[in-house]
């Protein structure tokens, strides 16, 4: 057990199941003597690491403290770190990281940039092999900003945490008060970086939430529970559920829980983790409502990909894919956002969807629950790039674009009776869930109360999915 009894070691007692956490390299301290070092105290040189368990899971933590020299990061530091990215890749458990530091230590110069560089080693060596969870509870600026953005989940602490590179004072014609692009809200709203922003107490509760869902790394299979949930339940409310899907995922999962990633970021898509029958299950979704907890719109978006909204939803794929986490999507798209500053980067947003879907080995299963249409539609886990299983609801509507549209395109000048004759002609041959279903792109149209049901049914039937993919070294996309 650890004997200290600092702000770092309080912060991992309260993340850890009690009386769990077993303290490795607390006597070590800095080497440097430069710059009056020698004369300082060091108690394990700012950083305490360790290990210990979260309901039973075996996880390897880090908390920086602030009360030694700033929680700055120098060599001795950042050894302790790296070893302790050693023990986790040898025993595949994840790592995470509570961080609280003025960053690089000065006196240290060259030896903590390499440090901070040794540490970036080890992280990009775990991604993809063991989870990395980093939660921002003080400062976490310059080099140190990388930390968090190499992990796979940042929380971060509502009022005093800080995430920048660049402090908002440096930026040309801004300050603090003016925009603190420091803060949680603007690294959680506009970079995406931020997974969750809450108080410590809430982020401790949401990490050991979110362990429970996580595998321990790649080849673990034991991310299961007992389902204590009705398999064949039936969620009368669901149809009404399409325009805020975060309502509907919940509404699907064991239990009705739903742990939601960067939740405030690209609202349009919803991203995150269900456990269906006890396994868990990573899903994407397109959002065009946001209720709050009252029941009232806060926000409304129109049925369309867009850039951050793919990105979002690939980068948690790419997720997914890479600890064999089963992927479900819940489709209603029309096509793409269309405005100048969307028109950047949206070409390439998409591609990225489509390649991390495309890409991915995974059972996946995409239900439709709304509108389908155009490539928008493609990209969104279709049939076509890769989807094991389509599901459909009845009213679905699934093709290249609206029936009224097409009958005015390819009808044009024969008057308004002729275009709706020919427009509800189309709908039901070219847009109608059953018109897909009849060409083999929808393998079952449901209706949405039965959804969890047949997604469980869905999931278990693919367990043990296996599926070969060219050799090559990696894709490039």
């Amino acid at each position: 057990m650890s004997t200290t009894s600092s702000l770092a070691s309080k912060r991992i007692e309260s993340l850890l199941d009690e009386n769990s956490f077993v303290e490795i390299g607390a006597l070590v301290t800095a080497r440097a003597t430069d710059f009056n070092l020698k004369q300082t105290e060091t108690p394990s040189d700012g950083v305490v690491t360790g290990y210990g368990v979260i309901n039973g899971n075996l996880v390897y933590v880090y908390s920086q403290d602030a009360s030694v020299l700033n929680g700055s990061v120098g060599e001795m530091h950042a050894r302790k770190i790296t070893n302790l990215y050693d023990l986790a890749m040898k025993t595949g458990a994840p790592v995470i990281g509570l961080i609280d530091s003025a960053g690089l230590r000065l006196q240290e110069a060259a030896d903590a940039l390499n440090a901070f560089g040794e540490i970036y080693l080890k992280q990009t060596l775990a991604s993809g092999v063991i989870p990395q969870i980093t939660a921002v509870f003080g400062s976490c600026g310059g080099g140190l900003a990388l930390i968090p953005t190499l992990t796979d989940f940042t929380f971060m602490e509502a009022s005093k945490a800080k995430l920048f590179v660049n402090s908002p004072n440096a930026l040309d014609g801004n300050n603090v008060s003016k925009c603190d692009s420091a803060s949680a809200d603007f690294q959680s709203k506009e970079s995406g970086i931020v997974d969750v922003v809450a108080d410590e107490d809430t982020i401790c509760a949401k990490i050991r939430e979110l362990i429970s869902m996580l595998p321990g790394n790649n080849e673990d299979d034991a991310s299961y529970t007992e389902c204590t949930d009705d398999l064949n339940r039936v969620c009368a409310d669901l149809a009404n559920c399409v325009g805020d899907t975060s309502i509907a995922l919940s509404t699907i999962a064991d239990n009705n829980v739903f742990f939601e990633v960067k939740e405030n970021y690209a609202k349009d898509m919803v991203a995150g983790f269900i456990k269906l029958n006890g396994m868990t299950v990573g899903c994407v979704a397109n959002r065009t409502e946001v209720y709050n907890a009252e029941g009232e719109v806060t926000d409304k978006f129109d049925a369309v990909l867009s850039a951050n909204g793919c990105e979002k939803a690939a980068d948690f794929i790419n997720f997914c894919d890479a600890f064999d986490i089963p992927v479900l999507s819940l489709t209603n798209v029309k096509g793409y956002e269309a405005t100048m500053c969307s028109e950047k980067r949206i070409a390439k947003a998409a591609a990225k969807l489509t390649y991390a879907f495309a890409n991915a080995t995974v059972p996946k299963v995409n239900v439709v629950i709304g509108k389908a249409y155009g490539s928008a539609y493609v990209a969104m886990n279709s049939k076509a790039v890769g989807a094991d299983l389509t599901i459909a609801w009845p009213d679905a509507e699934i093709g290249s674009m609206d029936a009224n549209l097409a009958a005015k395109i390819m009808y044009e000048g024969q008057g308004a009776d002729v275009i709706k004759e020919k427009a509800a002609e189309y709908a039901a041959l070219q847009t109608s869930a059953t018109g897909a279903a009849r060409r083999g792109y929808v393998d079952q149209i449901i209706d949405a109360a039965d959804t969890r049901k047949y997604v469980i049914g869905a999931f278990e039937m693919l367990f043990t999915k296996r599926e070969d993919r060219p050799s090559k070294k990696h894709g490039t996309v």
